[in-house]
Protein backbone atom coordinates (compact mmCIF):
# COMPACT_ATOMS: atom_id res chain seq x y z
CA UNK A 1 0.00 0.00 0.00
CA UNK A 2 2.56 2.45 0.69
CA UNK A 3 4.13 1.37 -2.39
CA UNK A 4 0.83 2.35 -4.08
CA UNK A 5 1.12 5.80 -2.66
CA UNK A 6 4.46 6.36 -3.58
CA UNK A 7 3.76 5.48 -7.04
CA UNK A 8 0.88 7.53 -7.44
CA UNK A 9 2.74 10.54 -5.67
CA UNK A 10 5.48 9.82 -8.21
CA UNK A 11 3.03 10.06 -11.21
CA UNK A 12 1.56 13.11 -9.84
CA UNK A 13 4.86 14.56 -9.70
CA UNK A 14 5.08 14.14 -13.02
CA UNK A 15 2.32 15.44 -14.75
CA UNK A 16 2.44 18.63 -12.46
CA UNK A 17 5.89 19.26 -14.40
CA UNK A 18 4.75 18.21 -17.49
CA UNK A 19 1.76 20.74 -17.20
CA UNK A 20 4.94 23.11 -16.03
CA UNK A 21 6.38 22.65 -19.68
CA UNK A 22 3.38 23.38 -21.46
CA UNK A 23 2.72 26.60 -20.09
CA UNK A 24 2.95 29.66 -21.99
CA UNK A 25 5.80 31.70 -21.39
CA UNK A 26 4.88 35.48 -20.81
CA UNK A 27 6.18 38.47 -23.21
CA UNK A 28 6.54 41.57 -22.03
CA UNK A 29 4.31 44.73 -23.51
CA UNK A 30 6.93 45.75 -26.11
CA UNK A 31 7.27 42.45 -27.62
CA UNK A 32 3.57 42.44 -28.24
CA UNK A 33 3.63 45.81 -29.49
CA UNK A 34 6.45 44.99 -31.92
CA UNK A 35 4.66 41.82 -32.73
CA UNK A 36 1.51 43.60 -33.89
CA UNK A 37 3.95 46.05 -35.88
CA UNK A 38 4.99 43.48 -37.85
CA UNK A 39 2.17 41.62 -38.65
CA UNK A 40 0.26 45.20 -39.74
CA UNK A 41 3.56 46.02 -42.37
CA UNK A 42 3.00 42.44 -43.38
CA UNK A 43 -0.68 43.03 -44.18
CA UNK A 44 -0.22 46.03 -45.89
CA UNK A 45 2.86 44.45 -48.08
CA UNK A 46 0.41 41.83 -49.04
CA UNK A 47 -2.53 44.42 -49.69
CA UNK A 48 -0.12 46.35 -52.31
CA UNK A 49 1.43 43.29 -53.71
CA UNK A 50 -2.82 42.16 -54.52
CA UNK A 51 -2.97 45.28 -56.38
CA UNK A 52 -2.70 44.78 -59.97
CA UNK A 53 -0.07 47.37 -61.58
CA UNK A 54 -1.68 50.40 -63.86
CA UNK A 55 -1.38 49.16 -67.68
CA UNK A 56 -0.43 52.40 -69.95
CA UNK A 57 -2.92 53.12 -72.34
CA UNK A 58 -1.47 53.37 -75.73
CA UNK A 59 -0.65 56.40 -77.57
CA UNK A 60 -3.15 58.57 -78.84
CA UNK A 61 -2.83 57.34 -82.91
CA UNK A 62 -1.88 60.48 -85.14
CA UNK A 63 -4.50 61.53 -88.44
CA UNK A 64 -3.21 59.82 -91.13
CA UNK A 65 -6.08 61.18 -93.76
CA UNK A 66 -5.11 63.48 -96.76
CA UNK A 67 -7.30 66.61 -96.90
CA UNK A 68 -9.51 66.41 -99.56
CA UNK A 69 -9.06 68.68 -102.10
CA UNK A 70 -10.27 72.22 -102.41
CA UNK A 71 -12.35 72.85 -105.89
CA UNK A 72 -11.41 74.93 -108.56
CA UNK A 73 -13.53 76.31 -110.36
CA UNK A 74 -13.06 75.96 -114.20
CA UNK A 75 -12.58 78.92 -116.15
CA UNK A 76 -15.75 80.21 -117.55
CA UNK A 77 -15.37 79.68 -121.91
CA UNK A 78 -14.86 83.57 -123.08
CA UNK A 79 -17.63 85.00 -125.59
CA UNK A 80 -15.40 85.94 -129.30
CA UNK A 81 -17.78 89.15 -130.56
CA UNK A 82 -16.25 90.22 -134.02
CA UNK A 83 -17.64 93.82 -135.20
CA UNK A 84 -17.67 95.24 -138.52
CA UNK A 85 -16.47 98.04 -136.65
CA UNK A 86 -14.52 99.60 -133.12
CA UNK A 87 -16.73 98.47 -130.36
CA UNK A 88 -18.12 100.78 -128.02
CA UNK A 89 -16.28 103.02 -125.15
CA UNK A 90 -18.32 100.90 -122.32
CA UNK A 91 -17.10 98.65 -119.81
CA UNK A 92 -18.40 94.81 -119.44
CA UNK A 93 -21.85 94.25 -117.75
CA UNK A 94 -21.03 92.01 -114.77
CA UNK A 95 -24.79 91.19 -114.05
CA UNK A 96 -24.56 89.01 -117.01
CA UNK A 97 -26.63 91.56 -119.52
CA UNK A 98 -27.16 89.93 -122.98
CA UNK A 99 -27.19 93.36 -124.26
CA UNK A 100 -23.93 94.26 -123.64
CA UNK A 101 -22.49 91.63 -126.15
CA UNK A 102 -25.01 91.86 -128.59
CA UNK A 103 -24.78 93.17 -132.35
CA UNK A 104 -27.53 95.26 -133.15
CA UNK A 105 -29.78 93.53 -135.55
CA UNK A 106 -33.32 93.87 -135.09
CA UNK A 107 -35.89 91.52 -136.53
CA UNK A 108 -39.13 92.53 -134.94
CA UNK A 109 -40.52 95.82 -133.78
CA UNK A 110 -42.30 99.25 -135.78
CA UNK A 111 -39.37 100.20 -137.94
CA UNK A 112 -37.79 103.44 -138.03
CA UNK A 113 -35.02 105.66 -139.94
CA UNK A 114 -31.64 107.35 -138.30
CA UNK A 115 -29.10 109.09 -139.73
CA UNK A 116 -25.81 110.24 -137.90
CA UNK A 117 -23.90 113.07 -138.93
CA UNK A 118 -20.20 113.98 -138.49
CA UNK A 119 -19.58 117.69 -137.87
CA UNK A 120 -16.52 117.97 -137.16
CA UNK A 121 -13.65 118.01 -139.43
CA UNK A 122 -12.07 114.50 -138.52
CA UNK A 123 -13.12 110.84 -138.67
CA UNK A 124 -14.86 109.71 -135.93
CA UNK A 125 -15.78 106.43 -134.35
CA UNK A 126 -19.24 105.80 -133.33
CA UNK A 127 -21.13 103.17 -131.22
CA UNK A 128 -24.81 102.98 -131.26
CA UNK A 129 -26.72 101.43 -128.41
CA UNK A 130 -30.48 100.19 -128.64
CA UNK A 131 -31.51 100.27 -125.13
CA UNK A 132 -33.98 97.12 -124.32
CA UNK A 133 -37.21 97.61 -125.46
CA UNK A 134 -40.08 96.19 -123.38
CA UNK A 135 -42.58 95.26 -126.20
CA UNK A 136 -40.28 93.25 -128.14
CA UNK A 137 -37.29 92.82 -126.27
CA UNK A 138 -35.00 94.31 -128.97
CA UNK A 139 -31.02 95.29 -127.65
CA UNK A 140 -27.66 95.78 -128.65
CA UNK A 141 -24.60 97.60 -130.48
CA UNK A 142 -23.92 98.88 -133.91
CA UNK A 143 -20.14 100.40 -134.51
CA UNK A 144 -19.41 102.45 -137.26
CA UNK A 145 -16.56 104.79 -139.00
CA UNK A 146 -17.67 108.56 -140.53
CA UNK A 147 -15.36 110.71 -142.12
CA UNK A 148 -15.43 114.78 -141.46
CA UNK A 149 -18.33 116.44 -142.83
CA UNK A 150 -19.95 112.66 -143.32
CA UNK A 151 -23.29 110.87 -143.04
CA UNK A 152 -25.17 107.81 -142.42
CA UNK A 153 -28.45 106.80 -143.30
CA UNK A 154 -29.78 103.24 -141.31
CA UNK A 155 -33.40 101.60 -142.54
CA UNK A 156 -33.14 98.83 -141.04
CA UNK A 157 -33.53 99.79 -137.28
CA UNK A 158 -36.84 100.11 -134.76
CA UNK A 159 -38.14 102.44 -132.62
CA UNK A 160 -36.95 102.83 -129.27
CA UNK A 161 -34.13 105.06 -127.08
CA UNK A 162 -30.88 105.20 -128.46
CA UNK A 163 -27.51 105.98 -126.52
CA UNK A 164 -24.50 107.26 -128.38
CA UNK A 165 -20.84 107.53 -128.37
CA UNK A 166 -17.96 109.15 -130.83
CA UNK A 167 -14.68 109.40 -130.48
CA UNK A 168 -11.45 110.40 -132.56
CA UNK A 169 -7.94 108.90 -132.74
CA UNK A 170 -6.81 111.96 -135.39
CA UNK A 171 -4.45 113.58 -133.42
CA UNK A 172 -6.35 116.96 -135.20
CA UNK A 173 -9.45 115.96 -133.21
CA UNK A 174 -9.01 118.12 -130.04
CA UNK A 175 -11.67 116.24 -128.17
CA UNK A 176 -12.50 113.45 -126.11
CA UNK A 177 -15.64 111.01 -126.34
CA UNK A 178 -19.28 112.62 -126.66
CA UNK A 179 -22.14 111.36 -125.98
CA UNK A 180 -25.92 111.99 -126.53
CA UNK A 181 -29.06 109.87 -126.55
CA UNK A 182 -33.06 109.97 -127.46
CA UNK A 183 -35.87 108.01 -127.64
CA UNK A 184 -37.58 107.58 -131.40
CA UNK A 185 -41.28 106.70 -131.19
CA UNK A 186 -42.45 106.80 -135.09
CA UNK A 187 -41.04 105.72 -138.47
CA UNK A 188 -39.99 109.18 -139.74
CA UNK A 189 -36.07 110.30 -140.25
CA UNK A 190 -34.52 111.23 -136.58
CA UNK A 191 -31.09 112.67 -136.82
CA UNK A 192 -28.31 112.72 -134.35
CA UNK A 193 -25.07 115.38 -135.08
CA UNK A 194 -21.52 114.39 -133.98
CA UNK A 195 -19.51 117.57 -132.59
CA UNK A 196 -16.90 118.02 -130.57
CA UNK A 197 -18.74 119.16 -127.69
CA UNK A 198 -21.60 116.81 -127.90
CA UNK A 199 -23.88 114.65 -129.54
CA UNK A 200 -27.14 116.29 -130.43
CA UNK A 201 -30.91 114.84 -131.13
CA UNK A 202 -32.52 116.01 -133.61
CA UNK A 203 -36.75 115.39 -134.67
CA UNK A 204 -37.88 114.49 -137.98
Amino acid sequence: MKRLSILTAAILALILSACGTLAAPTMNGVDVQNTAVAAAFTMVAQTLAAVPTATPLPPTEASTQTPLPTDTPLPLPTLNVTLTSTAAPVSNNPGGDPCATRVLSPSQGKGTVIRVVNTTKVSVTVSMYLNETAAHGECGYRGFTLTKNNDIVYNDLVQGCYNLWAWSDDPNGKFGTVSGSGCINNPDKWTFEVSATNIKFVGP
